[in-house]
């Protein structure tokens, strides 16, 4: 998997670091190295100023950041102690060091945090930054589907929000869903299952499991479902050789054209293990922008698909959040408790 605890250590963050002299004629020089290619050096001296303040108020609060792989570049590269997919910020969240936890992601992401460390401070800097896909179903949509479905478990893509996992016996992400739902099967003698809200998902899953039937939601994310088999096809034709990874909220049509599918995590460990010369990542763009920092020799073509929620969260953002102490994530405790269930339910499945 993608290091999940990636931390900023090695770097020194003192005033006089920010102010002296370096070799690049730039603060925090080393940092600066990890965003060269997406940040001017006229634009450098300001946002390394952000991350110094939120460095220092890290220190002084107790904190730590966690980024998903969709943050912008200057996130994910400076400030971010703990990086990942859905799944890897999930793991990681029960056993952070910290009093407070800052989320660079989505308000989903937050809640899951929080609902691993309630006894936590865990601040969303922007409580926008939503998700399309999460807001495609509703905890009372669960309750019909249980009357129309009994005794079918089901089976929720972390990308919901704390009511609608309470609704759910077990969560998942794009990383586990297969080996969730075998586990599912077997545990509660099925074979059938309720995975929702990801309709895409769910058909690409289904693949790999035809022993099973999964009953799908038409819930879709706005960033991958805009991918298209054509779209495939075009990328193979202007540049030769383009290895394509593809992240199973995509088409299954698009799936199909791919050379390979998997979780933002899976995609990374494909470029780390494979080396391809060049790939091209069919996912939110900033996924690219971020795994090609420690591959400088692979040529990543980039196709870009931006979430504007993950761009609602930037450093200013994380900053305000961190000297206000908020806004705070909060959950209620009867919502919580359920929801919690749901998701450590997954965590035990290895």
């Amino acid at each position: 998997m993608l290091d999940v605890t990636a931390t900023r250590a090695d770097t020194d963050f003192s005033a006089a670091a920010f102010t002296g002299e370096a070799a690049s004629g730039l603060p925090l020089p080393h940092l600066y190295a990890r965003v060269a290619k997406h940040i001017t050096p006229a634009e450098w001296p300001l946002i390394a100023h952000e991350v110094a303040a939120i460095e220092r108020l890290k220190r002084e609060k107790n904190a730590v950041i966690l980024g998903h792989n969709y943050q912008a570049p200057e996130i994910f590269n400076t400030v971010a102690d703990i990086v990942g997919d859905s799944l890897a910020l999930a793991r990681e969240a029960v056993t952070v060091d910290a009093d407070v936890i800052v989320m660079a992601g989505v308000h989903f992401m937050a809640e899951t945090a929080k609902l691993l460390n309630p006894s936590k401070t865990v601040l969303m800097p922007d409580m926008a930054a939503g998700c399309s896909l999460a807001e495609s179903i509703t905890a009372e949509d669960i309750r019909l589907l249980r009357k129309h479905y009994p005794g079918v478990p089901v089976v929720t893509y972390v990308n919901t929000s704390a009511e609608v996992k309470a609704e759910s016996d077990y969560c998942c992400t794009s990383g586990n869903a297969v080996k969730v739902v075998r586990a599912v099967a077997k545990e509660w003698g099925v074979s059938r299952i309720l995975m929702l809200p990801d309709e895409y998902l769910a058909q690409n899953v289904q693949k790999e499991v035809p022993e099973l039937e999964l009953i799908a939601w038409k819930g879709h994310c706005e960033v991958h479902e805009r991918f298209t088999p054509q779209d495939i096809r075009d990328l193979r034709e202007a540049h030769p050789g383009v290895i394509v990874l593809a992240h199973p909220e995509c088409p299954p049509e698009v799936v199909a054209e791919a050379d390979y599918a998997g979780s933002t995590a899976g995609m990374a460990d494909y470029v780390r293990d494979e080396k391809p010369a060049r790939v091209v990542l069919i996912t939110e763009c900033s996924m690219a922008d971020n795994v090609a920092v420690n591959h400088p020799d692979i040529e990543f073509v980039r196709p870009c698909n931006l979430c504007p929620h993950m761009r609602r969260i930037t450093l200013p953002a994380i900053r305000r959040a961190l000297e206000t102490m908020g806004p705070q994530v909060e959950i209620d405790p009867a919502v919580a408790d359920r929801a919690r269930a749901a998701v450590e339910r997954m965590l035990a499945i290895r």
